[in-house]
């Protein structure tokens, strides 16, 4: 196994764990539920996408009969979004800063587009 395919799936694991107190505390005490974006953003850009973005790294290229297209843009993304998801849940009361992990969650996203679609689509064969 890669080791961003790796490092994806422990992260995501990790925020199932992280979120799941958010959770629990946010049960226990309704003085809480102002976590609810921090419990839900960790949940589902930590790990439900962590899991998809490792899962699919690791086996799309495989059903495909291909190698990944670019390494280096897989462990960028990796860093990408769990800095874009850090951010967004330690500053998302702080507006501008929210907004700037946003952007880089996003970017992060459409590295994983692209390097999916590159590794994915077969380029059209040229005449010969």
């Amino acid at each position: 196994m890669d080791s961003y395919v790796k490092n994806f799936i422990i992260a995501s694991v990790v925020y199932l764990g992280i979120s799941s107190l958010f959770g629990i505390m946010m049960m226990a005490s309704p003085a809480h539920l102002t976590l609810k974006f921090v419990h839900s953003h960790l949940m589902l850009l930590g790990w439900v996408t962590m899991m998809i973005y490792g899962v699919g790294y690791h086996v799309l290229p495989r059903f495909a009969g291909r190698v990944i297209k670019s390494r280096k843009a897989a462990v960028a993304q990796f860093w990408l979004a769990n800095i874009g998801l850090i951010g967004m849940v330690v500053c998302y009361t702080i507006s501008p800063y929210s907004t700037i992990f946003g952007l880089m969650e996003a970017a992060s996203i459409m590295l994983f587009v692209y390097n999916m679609l590159a590794t994915l689509v077969p380029k059209p064969e040229t005449p010969a």
